[in-house]
């Protein structure tokens, strides 16, 4: 049972963290590069933010409790990192939840009130003008995501218990 739990909390991690580096580093340039900054390119964008935040909400969980799991599997020396894991691991989820539903609808909104496509509106329309405020600090909670996502990651490889360390012959 252990092992299960040692690879549900790696698999979730490892797709969280995998599907935020996809999204910044394949999708969203592709997309842009594709479709230009257009309506559906907008759509497509809001459309994987939100699906992806929702694998990583679920994915979040799913290590929480396979780390509390692990915890009464584990000895006192090995508990160490759980708890700094846990925390981050939670706030991933805060930050996605943020984005899922703070910011993407304020977006959404914004680009229904400049007329369905922000290039095309003024570039002193107050919707675009909240559009363009809000953008980024939607990019910045998600890289922040990926950041502690990533620390998680760090954790869970230096996670004592399993490892053998070479002796000198």
């Amino acid at each position: 049972m252990t092992i299960f739990l040692r690879a549900v909390r790696l698999l979730t991690m490892v797709v969280w963290v995998g599907g935020l580096i996809f999204f910044a580093f394949v999708e969203a340039p592709t997309a842009v590069g594709v479709m230009g900054t257009t309506q559906p390119f907008a759509l497509l964008i809001g459309e994987s933010v939100s699906k992806l935040d929702l694998i990583g909400q679920t994915c979040g969980c799913l290590f929480v409790i396979a780390t509390i799991a692990i915890w009464f599997r584990t000895e006192p020396q090995g508990r160490r990192f759980l708890p700094s894991e846990i925390l981050l691991a939670a706030l991933m989820i805060a930050a996605t939840m943020v984005v899922q539903r703070g910011i993407l609808p304020a977006m959404e909104r914004d680009r229904i009130a400049a007329g369905g496509d922000i290039d095309a509106s003024a570039p002193d329309n107050p919707a675009r003008l909240d559009f363009e405020r809000l953008h980024p600090i939607s990019e910045k909670i998600e890289g922040a995501a990926l950041l502690l996502g990533v620390g998680v990651i760090v954790l869970i490889a230096a996670e004592p218990g399993t490892h053998k360390r070479a002796q000198a012959s």
